[in-house]
């Protein structure tokens, strides 16, 4: 069944859509359960750290083997956005990678990527590109061959949901909706929110939750509230987190997920970024998914499709 979502244009501001950041510790990425759960809707197993998700798809255990599989088109989204009535604007970067009818992404610090980051991708075999020194290409061409080989579909566990077409901040607010009903805090809870997104933030508060906004620049909220930069201080002071798929891009979604699955908090992601990545995490500390794959509600006012994912236990297991 597809939820249709009508816009409001009302509403909050609106930073990155997919910006987030938490202050990073080092990385153990040893695998240490005898055991994972299936990622509901796929029969395949889920992953305990990104790196061994990885090293699975190498082995040719998610689908065709990654060697025979190369990246058609390379391209990178840059953009500035100022709406009405913000006291502010930001500028967003993502990677994509074009793998047969599938686009894998991940949002970048605009002005990161080397300038050859594109041609030398384009042409490329996905095994190359998961082996490759920057990590934003290492996840967007994982995002690429999953997309291509795990769409997001009812059979592949996913919830189709129709945000109308609107303005980009209309469109932000209905996006807000659909990831906010993913978060199981009754009335009067606390959300961590890591990626400050404005508009979640005014979803949360429309639902009489708390939330603590998290990014490793700091910073303020649209009102003027000041941004937590350790997201692993202020998880066990909170009811559930709600992060950005940027995390797999900078290093910290297996520490953010480490920690919350240490105190039993429920970890609900959005994704941009990694959109058919984080899915592989259902039930093994991911309690549910926001995936949205490019293109994103910020590049046209059309109509358009995102896709919820929910772990059968709740996640924190």
């Amino acid at each position: 069944m597809t939820t249709n979502l009508h816009t409001d244009a009302s509403g909050t501001s609106t930073p990155p859509p997919d910006a987030s950041h938490i202050s990073t510790p080092s990385i153990d990425t040893r695998h240490t359960s005898t055991s994972r759960p299936d990622s509901p809707g796929t029969g395949i197993p889920g992953f305990d750290t990104l790196d061994e998700l990885v090293e699975h798809a190498l082995a040719g255990g998610l689908g065709p083997d990654p060697r025979t599989r190369r990246i058609a088109v390379a391209f990178t989204t840059s953009q500035a956005v100022r709406h009405d009535g913000r006291r502010g604007g930001y500028r967003n970067e993502v990677l994509s990678l074009r793998l047969g009818r599938a686009v894998g992404s991940c949002a970048v610090e605009p002005g990161a990527l080397p300038g050859t980051t594109v041609e030398s991708c384009a042409g490329t075999d996905v095994a190359t590109l998961l082996a490759h020194p920057l990590p934003p290409v290492r996840v967007a061409a994982l995002d690429a061959y999953l997309m291509d080989v795990l769409p997001h579909t009812p059979d592949n566990g996913a919830e189709p949901v129709a945000v109308a077409a609107g303005t980009s901040l209309e469109r932000s607010r209905a996006r807000a909706t659909a990831v906010v009903d993913l978060v199981q805090v009754p009335p009067g809870g606390t959300v961590l929110l890591v990626g400050v997104v404005n508009s979640l933030i005014g979803e949360l508060r429309s639902r009489n939750l708390t939330a603590v906004p998290c990014d490793l620049k700091g910073g303020t909220t649209e009102w003027g509230e000041p941004v937590r930069t350790d997201a692993l201080g202020e998880i066990e002071h909170c009811d559930a987190v709600l992060a950005s798929g940027m995390t797999l891009g900078n290093g910290t979604f297996d520490p953010l997920r480490r920690r919350a699955r240490q105190h039993g908090t429920p970890l609900v992601m959005f994704a941009q970024t990694g959109s058919a990545v984080l899915p592989r995490f259902l039930g093994a500390g991911v309690s549910a998914v926001c995936a949205e794959p490019y293109p994103f509600f910020w590049l046209d006012g059309g109509p358009g499709t995102i896709h919820r994912y929910r772990a059968d236990d709740g996640g924190t297991s």
